[in-house]
């Protein structure tokens, strides 16, 4: 879903606020929540990550404990976020963080949008609905349906009323608010000592200052309240992959030193002819020209050669790949295990020795899964499970090298036209497939972003 840039008047900002000070009690860790790991980033910089990609968010102001304000700020500044213009002390409570959070925005007219920091898997389109309807509203909540039923009970534990479903939704943030009204909530709650609400749409309808609307969030805007939840959104990251489109505009490659493994031909040989065109320097190696990438001294060997060469490495790009179909009791062991080889010891061993060099020029290293992962198919179940591997492999190093500034992901194409699916599929309609070139723009588009320990889905426009 294409995400939308909202015109603004004069002056007007959209300006998310962080709440980031929660200590963690009910997630029994020694941790706060926010700054676990899940999938290659802490939970922070996730849901800071949604905000900073979004075009229409012009500020991002983060909100947390006193305790923790040089941990937030030390995340912000080595992720070089550039909507972060502010990190504040908040208070005991989520309504005195939120209170500091609109304390610290001048003027009355911007759209602000306040947000839990452990809601790591926000949207971009359910942003876009909470400031479209900031476009009639001035208080907008964010709540998809109930999917059970809800009971209110008595103190004796008995039922006393079951209200209709139909019209019952469970709350979620962001919440979006004008911030003259927002301002104005905190204010008469500051004297009201017995005041009970759970949030700022809370405070909006306890007052009667506005009517609240309110927009469909997205069932996967989970928030990471106990040790099971972060399991859940592990596994989510893992089944939702960023969408890249296949393009083929120029990408600023000029001068970048690149090292291609399996680039013999398909996507590899139409990387390097791509990356080669645009000025970069570029050293391509296969099998073909002696170099097996489950060979680690062949491997350390071609990056020496290329770092020698260069001075230095951006980007390391394996292409790789091994697939034999059939029935895994047809399958003899030499092809079984030329494809645990080739796929993911291969994958492992670029990886590895790629990282001292690349740590040096804070690069990127891209590897290949395939749509297989999500789930094993039968005639390649051996291919499917080294897909799944290279996954959960990118994962895992992305956590292991993000200190060190270098990055890694796993480019996860639709079905393509290569040499290696002909071989196994036949001919197929060519409007059904992706080209090599597709990819391999999409796949240099990826080395230079500043993605890590995602899965990119190419996809046909």
């Amino acid at each position: 879903m294409e995400t939308k840039i909202l015109e603004k008047e004069s002056g007007e900002k959209c300006i998310a606020v962080i709440l980031a000070s929660g200590t963690g009690v009910r997630f029994g860790a020694q941790v706060p929540k926010q700054f676990l790991k899940l999938a290659g980033k802490t939970v922070l910089e996730h849901t800071l990550d949604v905000f900073e990609r979004h075009p229409s968010v012009d500020e991002v102001i983060i909100v947390g404990s006193s305790e923790n304000l040089l941990l937030i700020e030390e995340i912000a500044i080595r992720a070089a976020y550039k909507k972060v213009t502010k990190v504040i002390s908040g208070g005991e409570t989520r309504q005195q963080s939120s209170a500091a959070g609109i304390a610290a925005i001048e003027g009355d007219q911007h759209k602000v949008l306040v947000h839990d920091a452990v809601r790591p898997l926000l949207d971009h389109a359910t942003i876009d609905r909470c400031l479209d309807a900031l476009e009639r509203s001035d208080a907008v909540d964010t709540a998809i349906p109930a999917s059970d039923t809800v009971i209110e009970i008595t103190q004796e534990l008995h039922i006393a009323n079951i209200p209709d479903r139909s019209m019952l939704r469970l709350g979620q943030t962001p919440q979006a608010f004008r911030s003259g009204l927002l301002r104005a909530a905190h204010q008469v709650a500051l004297g009201d000592s017995g005041l009970k609400v759970t949030d700022d749409c809370g405070l909006i309808l306890h007052y009667r200052l506005a009517d609240v609307e309110v927009v469909s969030g997205d069932v996967s805007n989970i928030k990471i309240t106990y040790p099971t939840d972060i399991y859940l959104a592990d596994r989510i990251f893992q089944l939702r992959s960023r969408r890249q489109m296949a393009e083929t505009k120029p990408l600023g490659l000029y001068g970048k030193n690149i090292v291609v493994f399996g680039a013999s031909r398909g996507i590899g040989l139409s990387i390097s002819e791509i990356a080669k065109a645009e000025g970069a320097n570029v050293i391509s190696v296969s099998r073909s020209t002696g170099v097996d990438i489950a060979d680690e001294k062949a491997v350390r060997e071609t990056l020496r050669m290329a770092k020698d060469r260069f001075g230095y490495i951006d980007f390391v790009v394996a292409t790789a790949g091994v697939l034999r179909t059939g029935l895994i009791i047809g399958q003899g062991y030499d092809a079984i295990d030329e494809q645990l080889s080739t796929n993911l010891r291969g994958s492992i061993v670029v990886a590895r020795e790629a990282f001292d060099i690349l740590r040096e020029s804070g690069g990127s290293i891209a590897l290949f899964t395939s749509s297989s992962y999500t789930r094993g198919r039968a005639r390649y179940s051996v291919y499917s499970a080294t897909k799944a591997a290279v996954v959960n492999l990118v994962q895992a190093l992305s956590e292991e090298f993000l200190s060190f500034g270098v990055r890694i992901n796993a480019i996860n194409p639709e079905r393509t036209a290569t040499p290696m699916r002909s071989e196994n599929f036949g001919d197929e309609p060519s409007e059904m497939l992706l080209s090599a070139d597709e990819v391999a723009f999409s796949t240099l588009s990826v080395c230079l972003s500043q993605a890590t320990g995602e899965v990119i889905d190419v996809r046909r426009q």
